[in-house]
């Protein structure tokens, strides 16, 4: 009798266990396939699949860039002039190159590093939201929230280690215009050169051959115990401080055939 008894709580106890597994998987796709769903169509609003077949020309800060990236290929340009030059930076898929005058540089492997990042940060902020749908992405729904007069989605995404890049454990947290389908506004943890929080809002839309590109005021909390995820309220609060303006002149795109 205590042996039937103890099968009957131990099948019991299963059948909740599945019942609960089958519950959250179910809950965890769901918050998945809205992630996907609000992101896919804000890649839409600023631009779609014009992000892959254009080639993306700015000055940013006394630099110029030329940007050009597919699911297959990228290839980023940054262009300027200092006291050593004519100095021509090349990141690709084949990794990256430095000439100045021409000629290319020898640098250690830090520098190669260092460099290699600030010009992928720079693509990267520019091409948002393409690329949000990568394999390497991972994206979850965390709700609706206001900002300013208007209502948005909150979509917070990580990266895998796996083709996730040098700074997969960088977290984003995006808020869509329910509207628009815009991104007004995002916030990120980084952990590159010392890491930290930053908060940016969109303060102008470029509308150029087809695509949105936008300037952005750049914040960092006051605070340094401050969460990627307290950052609207302190928005809010006024509780942020303006670090710089982000602003793309000059943009020029041209589709590549």
């Amino acid at each position: 009798m205590e042996k039937t008894v103890f099968t009957a709580y131990a099948r019991l106890w299963l059948f909740s266990a599945i019942v609960c597994l089958v519950f959250l998987s179910s809950t965890s796709c769901r918050q998945q396939t809205e992630a996907e769903r609000i992101l896919n169509a804000a890649i839409e609003a600023h631009g779609g699949r014009l992000f892959e077949q254009s080639m993306i020309s700015f000055d940013f800060r006394d630099r110029s860039y030329e940007l050009f990236k597919s699911p297959d290929a990228f290839r980023y340009v940054r262009a300027f002039t200092d006291s050593t030059g004519s100095v021509r930076d090349v990141l690709d898929n084949q990794g990256f190159v430095r000439t100045v005058n021409g000629e290319p540089v020898d640098l250690p492997d830090e520098r190669v590093q260092a460099f290699s990042n600030s010009v992928n940060s720079v693509a990267y902020f520019a091409f948002l939201p393409y690329g949000l749908n990568d394999e390497a992405v991972f994206k979850s729904y965390l709700g609706e929230t206001e900002l300013e007069g208007n209502t948005y989605y909150v979509v917070k995404v990580t990266f895998s280690e796996e083709g996730g890049g040098e700074d997969f454990e960088d977290e984003f947290l995006y808020w869509v215009n329910q509207e628009t389908n815009r991104i007004d506004y995002l916030a990120y943890l980084y952990f590159t050169d010392g890491g930290g929080l930053r908060f940016r809002k969109a303060t102008k839309q470029h509308l150029v051959g087809g695509l949105i590109l936008q300037d952005y005021a750049n914040y960092k909390p006051k605070d340094k115990t401050a969460h990627l995820e307290d950052l609207e309220s302190l928005y809010k609060e006024r509780k942020l401080e303006l670090l710089s303006e982000i602003e793309l002149q000059n943009i020029r795109v041209d589709l590549v055939k």
